[in-house]
């Protein structure tokens, strides 16, 4: 990045001495710690009962907070794709062609009849093209350093990929979806494992058992119609997850669990016991909680099974989510969507307007009394929970302020293995901040979204870009949680300089951070 790339020597030299000063404090770094990365999705943070959630209670999530460090100015990404692509590559999404956002549906033509997984291989691997040899991604960071590499759940890049890509990407051992508009659905009637197309019995739909997000009569009785759905994904998941952490708990292993969790549209196997007789709740909102309860339960259960097998010492466990908070149900009355203000009925129009829980009916009140949801570039669109637990070495019950952002996590996990990562990549590694040392930090971090590109200082001045209008506004979040306050007539200096920085991060063009809608990604789009 032209801005971070100016920094002189004598700053690049200080932050290697911090560095090593906290490796120092890590005790025998010979011992190379495990790790777990479980990637919720569109899991807003005001979800867990660690930031404040009052309905469903996430006592296992809120244990690695206890255990470990929060961070309270994480960022991911607007949208599931450049999400997961900023994660696995270490580049934020604002750039042009920085990669290329893959065809979503392709792998429903083999329930279809109309195409095989080779022919759809071939397509997207076209589609791909050779990635370039010096190419580095989040897999080979650990792979390159003596790792065993794996990746359960939801699939790591683009709206669908390949066994040639995920190879290419680093994965030793790999199961789940090749696809995102399958993930829409629990019930797959098959996965993919190395490659080889496996059939999960009794589960016969196409479309994996995707349900309408518009309550009704009708949408209840299709979800709960359990024909063809015997097998729930996540237990899959959770299966394939501790085979892999106990066939590896006698050597360095890095796992990434992207689960589908609490993304919808709403399917559970059954209301959790906490919710049966919530009288806060409708049905569709007591199935949604469950979601996310099951996703508590699992962390649960993966930390359990490190105890059980002694390694649980010598492993840090992240927990985060690829974006903010999303609405998965519809119910008249309660919440709509398109979103808007249930009130007046009128839709928010995101320059004078725009997404509160109070206002739209969120009784979870999923982005924490920020502003926006996903896809949005508010910060209930792009802010996210970020927790990291590694016994003796991240001081437990802790809280950081540090301006971080998905992008980093490879940088940080290059520090952590001593993998020298290309310049050219966008993230700074935040080991240090995890083990209470100083280290370079941000001076800012941005994105991209539907509405336009949004550029978030160290201070906290946040200019976000509304490209559909060809306007600016400026917020200072320390004193505006909510972005209530547009301070941009009054801060033009400082407007100038955040505009001047995220256009050079936008190469040139506002543009390039402005996601649009294209026709080959339509069917995830609109789900």
């Amino acid at each position: 990045m032209g801005f971070r790339n100016s920094i002189g020597l004598l700053t690049a030299m200080l932050v290697i001495v911090g560095c090593s000063e906290a490796k120092k404090e890590m005790g025998d770094v010979s011992v190379k710690p495990n790790v777990i990365l479980i990637y919720a999705d569109d899991l807003g943070r005001g979800l867990l009962s660690v930031e404040g959630q009052r309905i469903i209670k996430t006592p296992n999530i809120d244990g690695l907070a206890s255990e470990g460090m929060r961070f309270e100015n994480a960022y991911g990404a607007m949208f599931c794709a450049p999400a997961r692509a900023s994660l696995i590559t270490g580049y934020h999404d604002a750039q042009k062609d920085k990669w290329k956002i893959t065809a979503g549906g392709l792998y429903l033509n083999i329930s279809r009849g109309t195409m095989d997984q080779a022919e759809i291989a071939q397509k997207l691997n076209d589609q791909l093209g050779e990635i370039p040899e010096n190419e580095v991604f989040l897999a080979e960071v650990f792979k390159s350093s003596g790792y065993v590499t794996g990746e359960v759940g939801k699939l790591e890049y683009g709206f669908s990929t390949t066994d040639k890509q995920m190879k290419r990407h680093g994965w030793d051992y790999y199961y789940g979806f090749l696809d995102h508009v399958r993930c829409h659905g629990f019930y797959p009637p098959f996965l993919f494992e190395n490659g080889n197309l496996i059939n999960i019995e009794g589960n016969t739909l196409a479309n994996c058992g995707k349900t309408m997000e518009k309550e009704t009569e009708k949408a209840y009785e299709e979800r709960w119609n359990m024909e063809g759905k015997t097998t729930y994904s996540q237990d899959l998941f959770l299966e394939k997850i501790l085979t892999f952490i106990r066939g590896n708990k006698d050597k360095p292993f890095f796992l990434y669990h992207p689960t589908q969790l609490p993304h919808g549209p709403v399917a559970i196997p059954k209301v959790h016991e906490d919710f049966v007789n919530d009288d806060r709740l409708t049905q569709i909102e007591k199935e949604y909680a469950s979601m996310v309860k099951m996703l508590d339960d699992h962390v649960g259960i993966i930390m359990n099974e490190l105890k059980t097998l002694g390694i649980d010492d010598n492993t840090m466990v992240v927990f985060t989510s690829d974006n903010g908070h999303e609405i998965y149900y519809s119910e008249e009355g309660r919440i709509l969507k398109p979103v808007r203000n249930m009130k007046t009925g009128e839709f928010f129009d995101d320059v004078n307007t725009k997404y509160y829980s109070e206002l739209a009916g969120d009784v979870f009140d999923g982005n924490d009394g920020m502003a926006g949801i996903k896809r949005s570039n508010w910060e209930g669109g792009v802010r996210v929970p970020l927790i990291a637990r590694w016994p003796g070495k991240i001081k437990p019950g802790t809280t950081s302020n540090a301006l971080v952002s998905n992008y980093d996590f490879m940088a940080t996990m290059a520090d952590l293995v001593d993998f020298e990562i290309p310049e050219s990549k966008d993230g700074v590694s935040y080991l240090p901040e995890l083990l209470g040392e100083k280290g370079q930090e941000h001076d800012y971090v941005v994105y991209s979204s539907f509405l336009g590109p949004a550029i978030v200082s160290k201070e906290g001045w946040k200019l976000r870009y509304f490209a559909a209008d060809d306007i600016f506004q400026l917020y200072y979040l320390p004193d505006d949680y909510r972005e209530e306050k547009n301070l941009y007539e009054g801060n033009m200096e400082m407007a100038e300089k955040l505009k001047k920085i995220l256009i050079e991060e936008c190469d040139g063009d506002l543009n390039n951070g402005w996601f649009k809608v294209k026709s080959s990604i339509l069917p995830y789009i609109r789900s």
